[in-house]
């Protein structure tokens, strides 16, 4: 509310800021990461007033969130995008991916394509956002990996299909 109080929180777009990283985790209920400081993300410059608000400055495309309770907040793939950009343990990504896959937050094919830019930084070819899934999907010992990993791949064929 601090980021657009002129607003009602239904009325609100990404462009007003939306609820981000650990708190956008801690909102979905998933995920073992501390909320101990309000995040957002909004694509201008925008200031807190208060020490326990954080706004990280990126666009946030209309694919990338949701409302839930009322707020705009970023989609499960783009949460761990997001934490993978400010340096999260990858395990504690891969958990709160395999959280919401469990609860069918978000799909396994949007996350490979969320996941994708990160790949080469984390030691894997570039741009294999399927490869680091399965890594991600792994270090956190999920027993679903192998339907995760097929329901993947057939995103990503159906992708291929349409871009051909």
């Amino acid at each position: 509310m601090q980021l657009a109080p002129d607003i009602t929180a239904w009325e609100r777009t990404p462009a007003d800021g939306v609820v981000s990283h650990h708190s956008a985790a801690d909102l979905c209920g998933i995920g073992h990461l501390p909320a101990d400081v309000n995040e957002f993300t909004a694509a201008g410059r925008r200031r807190a007033r208060r020490d326990d608000v954080r706004i990280h400055r990126r666009r946030v495309e209309d694919a990338e969130w949701i409302v839930l309770r009322g707020l705009p907040v970023t989609r499960p793939s783009r949460i761990a995008s997001d934490l993978l950009y400010d340096g999260e343990e990858p395990a504690s990504v891969g958990r709160l991916i395999a959280d919401s896959l469990r609860s069918v937050f978000d799909y396994p094919g949007t996350f490979a394509d969320a996941l994708a830019p990160h790949a080469a930084r984390l030691g894997l070819r570039r741009g294999d956002g399927l490869g680091l899934l399965r890594w991600l999907l792994e270090l956190a010992g999920d027993p679903e990996t192998a339907e995760w990993m097929r329901l993947a791949c057939e995103h990503l064929e159906r992708k291929d299909a349409h871009a051909s």
